[in-house]
């Protein structure tokens, strides 16, 4: 049996690390292709190291700063022209998450008649101004095995008319990761290198568009921050289009006058992982974010108007307060004087065991076709 996994940015590397680590484990002939899609290659080598991921074996030219539907069109261009030259033809292709190298993937496959797998199937924000969202739906419709992490995912999916025979509710490969590295990444110095306590601190990611694409969204986080700072320091690892507006929007100064905002490069798996683990309360407006403090028991302030994990609010410690301004910072506030009660459970199946689940049903579902093709 042969399987192309498909990889772009750092949170796929997270996510799909547990499922190569059980793909190992059969005779199955796996071929990792890295689109290049976060082409900072120094951060993407160390992902790759921290995490135990092989060597790709096809890592295709990085797509640059195209706009976004220009980058999805040039991704499945180079991906069809990579699958392409696989001989003998691949009888799956696995994409996760909701990147442009995920729906570029799953469409190159389809083209080229590959069945294709996506893993963090079903998930959805209702709000179609994300380009994620455009992203999942798109990937979801084509899939021929979809892969779930939360009962709203399924309930979206057939909601959507997809068949319920390629639904399936296995739980959640980031969380595999987490709780694998977890024990590794208490090693890491970077609280000491921050000069940062335990629990003394708050942490921050910021990169979707309508936080930091546009002046306006952007100064309304910068007040928030202003805010709060003053009562917590407030560690910013600032992802590289971030970085980019900043300077763009004329940021830096304000940033500057905040004392308690320590600015860092972006981090390490392993160094992300201990901050995170070790701080008051987070802020941040990324998915897989919402779901890792979930777990480790972190609170969580959601700088977005929505959430496509809601099992996060519902069972997580993840607060989805909007970007108003006054609701972030009273909450965050809250988190900080401990005025919020934590009942925090763990959600259904993330238990460490989602990548096998979803290579044991792969093995029953290809094997099974192809003796019946056969």
């Amino acid at each position: 049996m042969k399987i192309v996994s498909i990889v772009g940015t750092r949170p796929n590397f997270i996510k799909l690390a547990a499922l190569i680590d059980e793909i190992k484990k059969h005779k199955i002939e796996h071929i990792l292709i890295h689109t290049g899609q976060h082409y900072d290659t120094p951060m993407s080598h160390l992902f790759f190291e921290e995490l135990g991921l092989p060597k790709p074996d096809e890592h295709l030219v990085s797509s640059g700063d195209r706009n976004l539907s220009e980058q999805r069109e040039f991704l499945k261009k180079i991906i069809k022209a990579a699958l392409e030259k696989q001989k003998p033809k691949p009888d799956l292709v696995i994409v996760v998450g909701d990147v442009n190298s995920t729906v570029a993937g799953a469409e190159a496959a389809h083209d080229l008649g590959i069945k294709v797998a996506h893993v963090e199937a079903g998930l959805r924000s209702f709000d179609k101004t994300m380009p994620e969202e455009i992203n999942r739906i798109r990937t979801d419709e084509i899939s021929d095995f979809l892969f779930t992490t939360e009962e709203s995912g399924n309930k979206n999916l057939l909601n959507e008319g997809i068949s319920k025979d390629k639904i399936f509710f296995v739980g959640n490969v980031m969380i595999d990761t987490l709780l694998k590295h977890k024990e590794k990444s208490k090693k890491s110095n970077i609280l000491s290198k921050l000069g940062l306590d335990k629990n003394s601190y708050a942490v921050l990611t910021l990169h979707r568009p309508s936080n930091v694409d546009n002046k306006e969204g952007f100064e309304n986080i910068i007040a928030i921050l202003e805010k709060i700072q003053e009562k917590i320091k407030i560690v910013f690892p600032v992802h590289p289009r971030t970085k980019k507006n900043i300077e763009l929007f004329d940021l830096n100064e304000k940033i500057k006058n905040m004392k308690n905002l320590i600015i860092t490069e972006p981090l390490g798996y392993l160094d992300f992982l201990c901050l995170m683990s070790n701080s008051k309360l987070v802020l941040t407006d990324s998915g897989g974010i919402q779901e890792e403090t979930t777990v480790l028991g972190i609170p969580c302030i959601t700088l977005r108007k929505n959430t496509e994990r809601p099992v996060t609010v519902e069972q997580g410690t993840n607060l989805l307060v909007s970007t108003d301004a006054n609701k972030v910072i009273e909450e965050s506030l809250k988190v900080i004087d401990n005025q919020i009660k934590s009942d925090r459970r763990i959600p259904e199946l993330w238990d460490g065991n989602a990548a096998q689940r979803i290579v044991d049903i792969l093995l029953m579902e290809l094997e099974g076709g192809k003796k019946q093709t056969g």
